[in-house]
């Protein structure tokens, strides 16, 4: 735990006791200041009791005592329209700020040179952040990693000297963190997302590019510029004097890291300065995967690791589960779980990635549906197609790819392996990537894609991967009262925009925001 003294002797209200709500008042409580907290949800609030917290409904107490209101990020703060907490708050002139943000003052009071790596972006944080993590442990650092990620950044050990925090931060929590001042900021791309709730994607790229601005003074910020937001976010931040590492995987750079074939190159000057081998590793696989691998590289060299000791423990990364993640081989024929593309955007990395797809889709429909995929149809050998959206995607892909309609991941498990096994294809892969979310026939992504790999791995003559990876934190419930706080959300995530509580038997998520 990381004890926050920052409000010492002082009263902090707290909205939102799911994810990392109980967490956080802990650590305020701990660092000596007085928690008053609420949550719509009575089974949270008992939670929070049952913790010794106090727990009060914030619309009948005395705002002119509250030092501060922290806010779950599932939360609105702004859009469609503030919180009512939020509201409150405001009227009485008290500040509205988040987990992250106590974390940063934490930092400065107590521990202002330790290493702070922040990582943003509308895709591959998750990923980014767990490399990033992993090549800093392989070469011996001390390292602590939470946030969006999963693990609530204030449940971490606390900041000191020589020890790096890799923390995921959301556009929601950015919002909520004023005085975020990472080492090394990372923002990886920008695409429309979360527009409910930052209003117009102009909004949604400002707050992402407060990471970037907040680095501190002699700080690195890596910036993802194949996209034209964060391209000027890079253009902006070194005419402010900020030292920016440049990554692309769409073109040559001069100075930066970008992607050449199955490899990265660093540049220097125009000059090649060293060549990093990706192909082979199963687990960063794909022009996405790619991006991330540059990032993290960037990151960690900004804290002093060698290019040689990256390279050899990029290799052993074994990549987070429900994304790309590959569970298992039959002979030539290799089962991958992709649960975590709950649309067609995120679907499309996967089919990209892969040839001689055999490939299960479907679930509860997303609006677009999988119009946007045809493109790469000719990648598919055949569809088997689950849940709701099973006739739809059956109509899309008429007669452009063979498919047949299994109703449930156990048929169309069975009947791709079948296929792919008889296709006498030298790579077949069987790819669940189902561009939907789960809630039409299971709670979530997460135990869609267990049950993927369960039934894999069940196969008669499978072999498991052994690096097959289990979700990267337990889940916790999420708060109410607003979108869910504790739990994915958005159109990459199994969670359907708008939805104030989650689905029976549910376990939680990560925090929400991209």
């Amino acid at each position: 735990m990381i004890p926050v003294t920052v409000f010492k002797d002082r009263t902090v209200a707290l909205f939102g006791l799911g994810g990392s709500g109980i967490p956080t008042a802990l650590a305020l409580i701990a660092g000596g200041a007085r928690v008053v907290a609420f949550d719509d949800a009575e089974r949270s609030r008992l939670k929070a009791q049952a913790e010794g917290i106090e727990v009060q409904d914030l619309r009948s107490i005395d705002w002119g005592g509250i030092a501060a209101l922290v806010l779950a990020p599932g939360v609105p703060l702004t859009h469609p329209a503030p919180h009512w907490s939020v509201a409150l708050a405001r009227n009485a002139g008290v500040e509205v700020i988040g987990d992250i943000e106590l974390f940063c003052r934490e930092r400065q009071a107590s521990a202002r040179r330790s290493p702070f790596i922040a990582i943003t972006g509308t895709n591959g944080k998750s990923t980014t952040t767990a490399l990033i993590a992993h090549l800093l442990r392989t070469a011996g650092r001390d390292v602590q990693m939470g946030g969006n990620i999963g693990t609530a950044i204030l449940s971490l050990a606390p900041p000191k000297p020589g020890r790096v925090h890799v923390v995921e931060c959301s556009s929601y929590q950015i919002d909520l963190s004023p005085s975020l001042d990472p080492s090394v900021g990372i923002q990886l791309n920008i695409t429309p997302d979360h527009l409910d709730r930052h209003g117009t994607l102009e909004n949604y790229a400002a707050v992402k590019e407060r990471l970037i601005t907040g680095v501190e003074g002699g700080g690195t910020a890596v910036v993802g510029v194949d996209d034209d937001f964060s391209a000027a976010m890079a253009d902006r931040a070194e005419r402010a004097g900020t030292h920016v590492v440049r990554v692309s995987v769409r073109r040559p750079l001069p100075d930066g890291i970008w992607r050449d074939g199955e490899s990265l190159v660093v540049s220097e000057g125009g000059a090649e300065r060293f060549r990093l081998p990706l192909g082979g590793i199963g687990s960063l696989r794909g022009a996405h995967n790619a991006q991330n691998a540059a990032a993290a590289f960037a990151a960690v060299r900004a804290l002093g690791l060698a290019p040689e000791v990256i390279a050899v423990a990029m290799k052993r990364f074994p990549g987070l589960a429900h994304r790309m993640e590959e569970v298992g081989r039959k002979g030539d024929v290799l089962f991958v779980n992709d649960s975590k593309a709950t649309n067609a955007d995120a679907a499309e990395r996967a089919l990209l990635s892969f040839e001689d797809i055999f490939w299960i889709a479907g679930g509860k429909p997303k609006a677009g549906g999988i119009d946007p995929l045809a493109p790469h149809f000719g990648r598919v050998r055949k569809a088997y197609l689950i849940g709701e959206a099973a006739q739809d995607f059956a109509h899309a892909l008429g007669g452009a790819v063979a498919h047949e309609i299994a109703g449930t991941l156990d048929q169309a498990v069975a009947a791709a392996a079948r296929d792919a096994e008889a296709s006498g294809l030298a790579h077949p892969v069987v790819l669940l990537s189902p561009a939907c979310a789960s809630f039409d026939q299971y709670p979530n992504f997460e135990v869609r894609g267990d049950a993927f790999r369960d039934l894999v791995t069940g196969l008669p003559g499978v072999t498991a991967n052994p690096k097959s990876t289990a979700p990267v934190a337990q889940r916790a419930e999420p708060a109410r009262g607003g979108p869910p706080h504790g739990m994915p959300h958005g159109p990459s995530s199994g969670m359907p925009p708008g939805m104030g509580g989650h689905p029976a038997g549910h376990p939680g998520g990560k925090p929400p925001g991209r």
